[in-house]
């Protein structure tokens, strides 16, 4: 490719820019990613990439980007990932698959906030060369004057640079459509059907329509802006003329916002971003300059006809720079969502209206190593273990590069930004519970010098002895453990049962014939082994059981533990003699063999005060020998080790 290539900078907020290398792909065919920006960055700014599943069909490609990402964020280049040196060589694949998909998405004028003549940025990686990325940009109008990235600017705290310039809008919306056909000519269902859509889109820019605006949260003390579609006709004209006379008064978006300026951790999006509610109402009613009595009018069907009530269930969100007009806010980002929505949806279940009878719902997912929120339709008529889901699942996580063996976009891991007034406690209180959440957190070091670290991945509810007025103590600390574990499944989104009482333990045990059903209301102890079965039998869990003779030899067992926390990351119950514990991490010195085991205590009786427990001991690091000689495993008694695996499965 004959490029005339200058030099420029960029800058890089991703943490993940070049995604895993799929197994499954040759090493031949190169792997597109798209590279995602703003309008309201300077250019060239990278927020995120995400990988191309669809290279044999963009259009495809660009349905799907379409609703995946919100307004405000958009496609801004290609990175090219392949095993071939010659960077001139992949250069033209990168001009080419941006200026395509660009096309596709925005249209030939750019549309929105894009501009005709886009400065875009392409990207080459090696695999051979350790990776290394090369950026260049160039410009849609004349895609041979490249531009080489010479200086890459990595910024520290993404989420800050994003949400401190922006905000997201939210706006849900509720459509019924009565679609009228005849019985005796099925397929006019579509074109009804269509034609009601249309309605709706055009209604969304009528003059009749009004947009609420308000800030998150009753408690903000800020007023709502109310714009009708008069107010969005104004702006428009004003945006489209130098004259200096405004004939409305016009809000920003920083005009409802909150958080600027203050102290915020970046721990989830509900929490550090600014959240502008949308609502829609339409005003039909029509003014009269003279008093009239109502009048109802009378359509006769010209022959049979069946209704077909469709609903759309609308929920979009937006992302705009806090000095955007809120007039601008809607009418470029909230109305162009919303109707990439409708025609979307309508895309989808069009063909299937009178047979599967589709129900598709949007939800919003902030994937791990993203700081963006992205949108995904769920068929909420499948189930979600069923294998069309399944797939599904399978293949937005190869899109984002997220791991192949756990749940990480299901229905129960979206983010609700629909509740008003989220607030941040700061707690160790789980949403919806009364239990204490990952109280090792903040838990002093445990003393090992020179050690490596592996701790739970996730989060946990710690179970204890006497807890919800449960009498247990001296025979339930393995059923406490057992609890803990399950939570750990159930906030990991495994599963959605209820964690089991000590009687529906038993009960399951009696089931599948482990105990006599004698047992059920006892008190006898349960052990690794029952644990274990009734993990699978509850879950589908399977699990891996280490034994040792005495606790003189855990220590031993220090390297094998920390590659289970490393990989599998899930909680560890330790059973030997008349104890049971729950294991969170260790800490681990291969040179010298010094070692800690960080220890979850269920024998505790008291309150959950946090501050007790940490203090007492009852969540802590415990060497086998500690400083005064004490052993903490005993040397007289085995242990058994029960490892549950996670599932495989997205």
């Amino acid at each position: 490719m004959d490029t005339d290539i200058q030099n420029s900078n960029i800058r890089i907020l991703c943490r993940k820019l070049v995604l895993p290398k799929l197994h499954d792909q040759s090493a031949e065919i190169p792997q597109i990613q798209w590279l995602i920006g703003s309008p309201f960055f300077p250019s060239p700014t990278i927020i995120a990439t995400i990988r191309c599943i669809n290279s044999a069909d963009f259009s495809k490609e660009s349905d799907d980007i379409r609703i995946l990402l919100p307004k405000g964020f958009e496609v801004i280049g290609a990175l090219i990932v392949k095993n071939d040196p010659n960077f001139e060589n992949s250069v033209g694949e990168a001009v080419d698959a941006a200026v395509r998909l660009r096309k596709l998405l925005y249209g030939d004028a750019g549309g929105g906030f894009s501009e005709k003549d886009q400065m875009l940025v392409g990207g080459v990686v090696d695999l051979n060369n350790a990776g290394d990325v090369q950026f260049f940009t160039f410009k849609t109008g004349n895609v041979k004057k490249i531009e080489k990235i010479s200086s890459i600017l990595y910024e520290e705290q993404p989420e800050k640079y994003v949400w401190e310039r922006g905000c997201l809008l939210q706006c849900e919306l509720q459509i019924k459509f009565p679609v009228y056909y005849p019985p005796k000519n099925p397929k006019e269902v579509e074109k009804m059907y269509i034609r009601a859509t249309e309605v709706v889109v055009s209604n969304l820019v009528d003059l009749k329509t009004t947009y609420i605006m308000e800030a998150n949260g009753p408690s903000a003390g800020e007023q709502p802006v109310v714009l009708s579609g008069t107010d969005l006709e104004l702006h428009k004209e004003m945006s489209s003329t130098t004259s200096q006379e405004s004939k409305v008064k016009t809000f920003a978006c920083s005009d409802l916002c909150l958080k600027a300026g203050k102290a915020i951790s970046y721990t989830s999006i509900e929490e550090y971003a600014d959240i502008i509610h949308v609502s829609i109402l339409s005003n039909r009613s029509k003014r009269s300059l003279k008093p009239a009595a109502p009048i109802a009018e009378y359509y006769p069907a010209v022959e049979d006809a069946k209704v077909l009530v469709v609903d759309h269930k609308l929920e979009v969100l937006c992302y705009a720079a806090k000095d955007l007009s809120l007039a601008a806010a809607v009418s470029k980002l909230i109305i162009p969502a919303l109707v990439d929505q409708i025609l979307s949806m309508r895309n989808k279940i069009l063909s299937h209206l009178l047979t599967e009878h589709p129900q598709l719902q949007p939800y919003h997912f902030v994937p791990p190593g993203f700081f963006i929120p992205i949108t995904i339709f769920y068929e909420l008529s499948y189930g979600e273990m069923e294998m069309k889901q399944v797939e599904t699942r399978k293949a937005l996580h190869i899109r984002f590069g997220l791991p192949l063996d756990r749940p990480l976009l299901r229905v129960v891991n979206a983010i609700n930004l629909s509740v008003k007034d989220n607030k941040t406690t700061g707690s160790a209180l789980r949403k919806g519970s009364s239990l204490l959440k990952d109280v090792h957190l903040g838990i002093p070091s445990s003393g090992v010098s020179g050690g490596t670290v592996s701790l739970i991945q996730g989060s946990y509810e710690y179970y204890h002895y006497l807890l919800d007025g449960f009498d247990d103590s001296g025979w339930g600390c393995a059923y406490r453990s057992l609890q803990t574990i399950v939570s750990w499944f159930r906030l990991q989104h495994y599963s959605g049962i209820d964690v089991p009482s000590h009687r529906e333990i038993q009960q399951t045990l009696v089931e599948i014939g482990d105990k006599d059903p004698s047992f059920i209301g006892s008190r006898e102890w349960i052990g690794a082994i029952e644990l274990s079965f009734v993990l699978d039998k509850l879950l589908g869990v399977s699990c891996k059981v280490i034994n040792v003779r005495s606790g003189a030899e855990l220590p031993e067992k220090c390297r094998e533990l920390a590659l289970h926390f490393d990989t599998q990351g899930t909680p560890v119950m330790i059973g030997g003699g008349v104890l049971a514990y729950t294991l969170l991490g260790v800490d681990y010195n291969e040179v010298s063999g010094d070692c800690a085991f960080l220890i979850l205590d269920p024998h505790y009786t008291g309150t959950d005060d946090l501050k007790r427990i940490v203090s007492g001991g009852w969540c802590g690091w415990k060497k086998a020998i500690d400083s005064k000689g004490k052993h903490f495993f005993l040397h007289d008694k085995f242990y058994n080790l029960l490892l549950p695996q996670r599932p495989n499965t997205v």
